[in-house]
Parts: C-alpha cells; structure tokens; sequence
C-alpha cells in the first residue's frame, strides 16, 4: 500500500539495514573533525601507516625509540588518520513535488532521511535542507543521536518552495561552508532550466548526485478526452485534446528529457540516478544506490 503522509518516513526495519552502510564518495575531502572514515592523510590513529624522518619541531612522543636502538637514527610513526565526510542533501520542495501516490517530496524527505542516517552512524555532517532561504534553518548534525532532529526536520518540510533550482542552489552555495557530497533531491522540473543549478554545485568542487524523481503518472499518464492542464507553479494553463497520438508523443519528450539530464549529468561527472515513486525506499538504497556508487 502507498505510504501516508502520518507514516514514518523511515521503518525500524530500514534503520537497522542502513546502519551497515557508508557514503561514498569519488573525491577526497579534507575534513574538519575525527571520524569513522579512513583517510589517505597520515595522522593519530591506532592504525600503522608508515614511518619518516625526524625533523626539528616534530612531536616526540611519535619517535620510534626501538628503531632509534637499532639505526641510531630518529623516525616518526605515522598512522592513518581517520575524516569526517560532509554530506549535504538538498530537497526540492517546490508545488511540482506535491503530486502522485506517495508525493515526490515525500520520496525526497524519505530519500534524504535514509542517506543521511546513514552519514550520521558514521560521525559525518550531515545537512539536510529544503531548497531556498527556509533551508536555512536546517540544522547540520553529528551521530545517530542526532536522527530525531533531522526527522522532525524533514516532518516540518512542506511543498510550495516555488524557488528556482537555480536561485535555490545558489542560496545554498553561498551559505555553506567546505565541500562534500551534495545529493539533488528533485523533479528537475524548472522552465529556466536545471543546468545552471548543477553547474554551481560543480563549481563548489561538490562530489555530485542527482535523484531526478518522477511519479508513474508523469511517466505514463492515465489521461483521456479534453482537459485543461494548469501549472501548479506559476498557473499558466493550456486547453488540450489528450489521444494515442498525443500520449506517444508526450512519452517521447519525456524519455527525451530524462536522456538529455543523463548525458547532462554524465558529461561533467555527475552521477544521474532517475528514481520511480512506486519503488520502495529500502529498494532505491540497497539497491540502486548501491549499484551507482552513492553507498557501499
């Protein structure tokens, strides 16, 4: 049965499933706390990495004084040093998410639980947001303690964000400090376009990810006769005769759409992952995500 809106956004069932993943990301990221990630800087760990000459200024407590005895020489052990990971999540909340059986919002706001419980059981930042300067008040968050507020978060998140994706990322983009892993949570459904958007979100040196949420309707829709079509963003309407003939060529520049944001994508190393609102949420993580290399 379609999920309600009263629904948790995530079942204990799924939580215990995510906490056996981990983010991945493509780049390496200098982060700013200890975690649980495994870094390629050398630093404090218990964990033996290599070892170097001593030179003046160095901590002393990191000499091997064993290898000292053997080579009269001073080393310093060196270890690898674990990184926090900065995951950000950015949700398209404008009228166009508010529609099929579940909404595409509430696929997003599940979407974006998931992935950032599962940044949070591995001491990431994580910062969930809506698109826009509501997003502002999005908390960025630490451990798996930190769930409930990013739940009640994501509760509070209602559509008619009418930003565009454009305006949107680059409120983000200038509010957001470091660089990280930045998931798109939208329908990319903007009359100026999507590709300025993403072209910023590149430009913050961001590991980039876009979930391009579609229902079945829109996909396929159930429609027949005279009907009379209104944006629910911006009103515009328009009066049409829907036929096989019209149906197929709706279909047409729909396919056409998602290819031209894939090769969009594709050409500046995004990775595009198109997600049906039909499929279950538990199937789009272990599943999916995994097999794009979103977790591991």
């Amino acid at each position: 049965m379609p999920a309600t809106a009263t629904d948790p956004l995530l079942s204990p069932e799924l939580l215990g499933r995510l906490e056996r993943l981990e983010l991945v990301s493509r780049k390496v990221f200098r982060g700013r706390m200890k975690g649980e990630r495994r870094s390629r800087r050398k630093g404090e760990s218990v964990e033996f990495a290599d070892f170097r000459h001593y030179v003046a200024g160095d901590d002393l407590r990191l000499i091997d004084w064993n290898l000292y005895a053997r080579l009269d020489q001073l080393f310093l052990k060196l270890f690898l040093e674990e990184e926090d990971l900065h995951f950000f999540s950015l949700i398209d909340a404008s009228e166009s998410m508010n529609f099929g059986d579940p909404t595409k919002l509430r696929v997003a706001k599940q979407m974006a639980a998931a992935l950032g419980y599962v940044g949070l059981c591995r001491a990431d930042r994580v910062s969930v947001s809506v698109l826009g300067p509501e997003g502002r008040r999005a908390p960025v968050l630490r451990g798996r303690a930190s769930l409930w507020k990013m739940l009640a978060y994501l509760d509070s998140v209602q559509s008619g964000h009418n930003v565009s994706l454009h305006d949107g990322v680059k409120e983000f983009a200038l509010r957001a400090t470091g660089t990280g892993v930045a998931v798109l949570l939208t329908d990319l459904m903007d009359k100026e376009g999507y590709e300025s958007a993403l072209r910023m979100l590149i430009g913050r040196r961001m590991d980039v990810f876009v979930m391009h949420i579609l229902s079945p309707e829109e996909i396929d829709p159930p429609l027949r006769g005279d009907r009379k079509l209104i944006d629910v963003e911006d009103r515009d309407e328009a009066e049409i005769t829907i036929n096989a003939h019209v149906l197929n060529k709706y279909k047409e520049t729909v396919q056409a759409f998602m290819n031209s944001a894939k090769h969009f994508c594709s050409k500046r190393s995004i990775i595009y992952i198109p997600v049906r609102t039909d499929t279950s949420v538990e199937t789009i993580v272990t599943r999916y995500l995994r097999e794009r290399g979103v977790v591991r």
